[in-house]
């Protein structure tokens, strides 16, 4: 396999330029580059007579080189001509900024040359405009009559990276098969090294769809390297020594004794499994699933407190500043009240005050750590670091979990998610952990009326938040950031911002990501305490923020948003006494599938309903609404394609590691160890290695 793993540099017409180029957009190995898909085909068997030649087409003709008319002298502007002919017509070949000496060379007038590229007409003369390809008569075979065509990104040439993928192909080693041959016949897929060169050699458009037999099969083999790996992480956790925290109950009892409300039957039943998860010797490995509002964080707190009644220290990890604080805000009433000792580590921390507390954490007087990611930098010690929670988890991949059990010895990871994820997802991302999944709203939370309203209504809709913030009520409105600039982006926020200000005056405030976070911080707080009355941002409210004041969420060019997306701004109101509403305001005509987005939000509050609905509309690169998505950046498998396979893998996955080869050292399993190294998983093999 050392062919697929060699620099792509060492790839023939690969310079050290474009393999920099390569290493930021594909990667930096040749095994990357294999992974980097045509997306066209140019089809240059068209060679019809000149006469009779099709405007816009690709075509090939074997033509005389008759003259040669480079632009006038100090015209470098015009282009250069280079008139052709054979028994069928004339043919011009047009250049700018060319070379005159590279083409009287590689174009010698009164000699036959085969020319291949785009027609265009021109005055009614037939011409090509830099020709793709340009031979001499007895290298015809060197043309390829179908030539696929890639993505590229600025200073990648695509004749540069067909040529070197070409060059590849007879490099392509046979690997052993990890496939049962019964499979492989029964799917009628080709064996690895037929399949890689299929694909990067495609014969018609039909090799090019994601279920044509080359295509499926490495789909399929990558998503069997990322769920086999899921699987050997999940059985090395069981088997890896863990620690049982059995607690006391005390200040779990004290806990809920405070609450003004009883649990509603998920929360007890999530409670239940994560305290049986926690007092096992077994690591827990648990994510705990939740929709919009229903009440996650009082099930962490309960997970912590019984670790720390164990004597043990917990950690609660937020992905943001802000997320971090409103974590740290919510729970500070009761983490006082219980006498717990907790301690902020953000990036924020700095100085005397970040010393103190590393060194609470570290000496075992501070039993909670809150934090973003800061908190696994090496300078952060625990003194018996026992429970990891991780909120957001769609924000971290597998990686970064790995990495996090390391921190401490035997620890329980529970990691949570408002963001409702398709069962067929949370198979692909979390096929690693036990999955608990809270449907209920706690008591109190109020239904949120939704209406979508066309965006000529603005005018109507900014009157009418008078009403709203004469009772005392708070307001969201959202913009989104789609343009094709942040500047734009931002500009479009600020506009907003402007507009409602010049009629709300002071009680308008402004919160997107381009502010520092003391500033957001600073805007955010004044919004809870009701400072600020009407807060105009971007999506950064859309994950955590809390202000049971806030009745109407107004967002801006829904079409433009995501289900999932806009269920998540949606659950920011509705969570308080008061009645509340989420106005969807679009710009017409709209789309289907915006359309169908738009009724389903009137339709449903049921987020798990909303994210099976959101991976039928736009598939699974974006159902979770954002680029950080946590979804695994898969380069062969498309799962709104290739879904349907995710429940015989996990039957094979299963069948293997319990039956067949659970060690992977037989045959079929070495050969699996390489379809592992072959998608990167190195570092998961190493780990398993060491234990």
């Amino acid at each position: 396999m050392n062919r697929l793993f060699a620099p792509v540099s060492s790839l023939t017409g690969i310079g050290k330029k474009t393999a920099e180029t390569l290493e930021g957009f594909t990667g930096g190995v040749v095994c990357d580059l294999l992974w980097h898909l045509p997306v066209g085909l140019i089809d240059r068997r068209y060679r019809p007579p000149l006469v009779e030649a099709e405007d816009g087409r690709i075509a090939t003709f074997e033509v005389e080189i008759v003259q040669h008319k480079p632009p006038p002298r100090g015209r470098r502007g015009l282009p250069y001509r280079v008139l052709c002919r054979n028994d069928t017509g004339f043919l011009t070949l047009v250049f700018f900024h060319a070379k005159a000496d590279w083409l009287t060379r590689s174009l010698p007038v009164g000699e036959m040359r085969i020319v291949s590229g785009r027609l265009e007409r021109y005055r009614e003369t037939l011409q090509i405009v830099h020709p793709d390809h340009m031979l001499a008569a007895d290298e015809f075979e060197k043309l390829p009559p179908i030539e696929p065509t890639y993505p590229l990104t600025a200073n990648l040439s695509g004749r540069v990276l067909v040529k070197a993928l070409a060059g590849l192909m007879p490099e392509i080693p046979a690997l052993p098969e990890w496939h049962d041959p019964a499979q492989l016949a029964a799917q009628k897929w080709p064996d690895w090294q037929s399949a890689v060169r299929r694909v990067h050699q495609p014969v018609e458009a039909d090799d090019l769809t994601p279920l044509a037999p080359a295509r499926a099969r490495l789909a399929y083999d990558e998503l069997l390297a990322h769920q086999l790996v899921l699987a050997l992480m999940r059985r090395q956790q069981r088997r890896r020594p863990g620690r049982a925290f059995e607690g006391t109950g005390k200040l779990q009892g004290a806990l809920h004794d405070r609450l003004p409300f009883t649990l509603t039957g998920a929360q007890s039943e999530a409670i239940a499994e994560i305290a049986r998860d926690l007092a096992a010797e077994t690591r827990m490995a648990r994510l705990l699933q939740g929709d919009v509002g229903s009440g996650k964080t009082l099930v962490a707190l309960t997970a912590i407190l019984q670790v720390i009644e164990s004597g043990a220290q917990a950690a609660l990890m937020a992905p943001t500043e802000l997320l971090a604080a409103q974590h740290a805000a919510t729970l500070a009433p009761h983490l006082d009240a219980l006498g717990i000792a907790y301690r902020s580590i953000t990036g924020r921390n700095k100085g005397q005050k970040r010393a103190e507390a590393l060194g609470a954490l570290a000496d075992g007087s501070a039993q909670l750590a809150i934090g973003t990611h800061g908190l696994f930098q090496e300078d952060v010690a625990f003194a018996d670091l026992g429970l990891v929670v991780v909120d957001e988890q769609h924000r971290f991949g597998v990686r970064q979990r790995m990495r996090l059990a390391a921190k401490g010895h035997g620890v329980d990871m529970l990691v949570m998610t408002a963001t409702p994820i398709p069962r067929t997802l949370t198979l692909t991302i979390y096929g690693d952990m036990d999955v608990s999944r809270m449907h209920e709203k706690p008591p109190g939370r109020q239904s949120v009326e939704t209406r979508a309203i066309a965006m000529t209504r603005t005018e109507e809709i900014v009157e009418g938040l008078e009403r709203v913030l004469g009772r005392g009520e708070r307001i969201y409105w959202v913009c989104p950031l789609v343009a094709e600039s942040e500047a734009l982006d931002l500009a479009a926020v600020e506009d907003r911002f402007k507009t409602l200000r010049a009629r709300y005056g002071d009680a308008v405030g402004l919160v997107h990501g381009q502010m520092k976070p003391a500033e957001k911080d600073k805007t955010m707080d004044a919004f809870r305490r009701g400072d600020i009355s009407l807060l105009v941002g971007t999506t950064v409210i859309e994950v955590g923020v809390d202000v049971p004041e806030a009745t109407v969420m107004v967002v801006e060019h829904a079409e433009r948003f995501g289900l999932a997306q806009l269920h998540q701004l949606r659950g920011r109101v509705g969570r308080g006494a008061a009645q509340s509403s989420c106005i969807l305001l679009y710009r017409a005509p709209l789309g289907e599938n915006a359309r169908a987005r738009l009724r389903i939000m009137r339709e449903t509050e049921d987020g798990f309903a909303i994210a099976e609905e959101d991976l039928r509309l736009r598939g699974a690169g974006e159902v979770l609404g954002t680029r950080q998505s946590g979804l695994p950046a898969f380069r062969l498998a498309d799962l709104h394609h290739h879904a349907s396979m995710l429940p015989t893998i996990a039957d094979e996955v299963r069948k293997i590691l319990e039956h067949d080869d659970p060690e992977l050292t037989g045959e079929r399993g070495q050969a699996l160890r390489c379809l592992l190294y072959l998608f990167r998983l190195e570092e998961v093999i190493g780990y398993l290695q060491s234990g």
